[in-house]
């Protein structure tokens, strides 16, 4: 829902489901689900030779769907070679990922959706394409007098498009180009107390917004980086113009970054801030997206998030992770923090599913303010 954040944790795979399926669609085709190298188990000649066509049954463990959940995600990975360009630097393209999903959780929610991310070759233009609907329940939160956060459970039922086109300059890392957001919901609100930050036009409502965003990508993966830092800036303007029923700008700013700090522990630094403009819907408003704390728990219309971790690359592919960080959301700067900081923290562990492609995966374990959570990682939990 929010940003469309929540829809790239449908894509997170469950290892013991996965490698019983590819093994008898690889087996099928002959193709060797041991690495040639160290003789492990990984998928990458499979997804390379089997027209990289994978069924994925996925485990939605977002706190805020109810914990526990399910999901069918049919996925096309192509790997790309690299191109030599007319200046006779050598290109490197990212994989295409192309698939579908659909997605059940505890609490009653779901999902059908599809999505694209590509490079166009020659025109150097790297473009993302989504779409779904949902009937999601999401629970929301008003500050009280009493310091306390009254909790309000409320239904969305949504339809969403959201695309992007960026162009790569000369240096193909510098990439910039214009996006586009339309999201129409209606929501089901409770019978008794309902909350003072929703509008009566909330109650069923379209934005439509159009932005651009400028990003510098120097990892060496988009998986699962060892090293590079990756930059965004972008914003999304909505107004009647376009069709929304809302006035409205959204700045945000991400940077994330990996370094070896030896061979075997690879550090990694994050932080986004976003900064809401005008009257955006509740629903809308910045929020905090950190391991262990649920989606749309805190917001304000400024957040910050800091965030660090390390990987530890423990023995032949597998590793053990640590992490933790702090967050604020809130309103007005001159109140920046003075709400408690949000804070989270834990461990998880990662294995080297296909070493071509640098995509490890795993299990994370978090304990934000209240409770603990876990989630199943494809890649990063950063993957952006």
């Amino acid at each position: 829902m929010k940003n469309i954040k929540l829809f790239p944790k449908f894509l997170l795979i469950n290892i013991f489901f996965l490698l019983p399926i590819t093994t008898i669609k690889a087996q099928k085709q002959h193709i060797s689900l041991r690495d040639s190298i160290d003789g492990a188990i990984d998928l990458s000649n499979y997804i390379i030779y089997a027209h990289g066509f994978i069924v994925i049954p996925t485990v939605i463990t977002e706190p805020a769907l109810g914990g526990i959940g399910g999901a069918i995600v049919p996925v096309f990975l192509k790997k790309r070679a690299p191109v030599i360009d007319e200046n006779g630097k050598k290109r490197f393209i990212n994989p295409d990922i192309t698939g579908g999903a659909g997605m059940y959780t505890g609490n009653k929610s779901w999902l059908v959706g599809a999505f694209r991310s590509a490079t166009l070759v020659k025109p150097k233009i790297l473009y993302r394409v989504m779409a779904g609907y949902g009937d999601m329940n999401l629970s929301f939160y008003e500050n009280m007098p009493s310091g306390k956060d009254l909790e309000f459970k409320l239904n969305f039922k949504s339809y969403s498009f959201y695309t992007q086109w960026l162009k790569q300059f000369n240096n193909a890392k510098w990439s910039a180009g214009p996006q586009y957001l339309f999201l129409h919901s209606d929501i089901k609100l409770p019978t008794e107390n309902l909350p003072s930050f929703i509008q009566p036009k909330d109650i069923k409502s379209t934005i439509s917004q159009l932005g651009a965003a400028i990003q510098f990508d120097g990892r060496d993966n988009i998986f699962t980086p060892d090293k590079g830092i990756r930059l965004q800036s972008d914003f999304f303007w909505s107004d009647k113009a376009l069709g929304s029923d809302y006035n409205s700008w959204r700045l945000n700013l991400s940077a994330i970054g990996y370094h070896p700090i030896t061979k075997k522990l690879i550090g990694g630094l994050r932080f986004e801030g976003e900064q809401a403009f005008g009257n955006p819907p509740f629903y809308m408003l910045p929020g905090i997206n950190l391991r262990g704390v649920p989606a749309g728990r805190y917001q304000g219309k400024t957040s910050l998030i800091f965030e660090s971790e390390l990987r530890w690359d423990l023995y032949k592919r597998w590793s053990l992770m640590g992490y933790g960080g702090l967050a604020s959301a809130f309103n007005d700067w001159d109140k920046a923090f003075a709400k408690p900081v949000v804070y989270s923290y834990g461990s998880g562990f990662r294995y080297l599913l296909a070493r071509k492609f640098k995509l490890r995966m795993g299990v994370d374990v978090a304990k934000g303010p209240e409770d603990w959570a876990y989630y199943v990682v494809f890649g990063s939990n950063w993957l952006r």
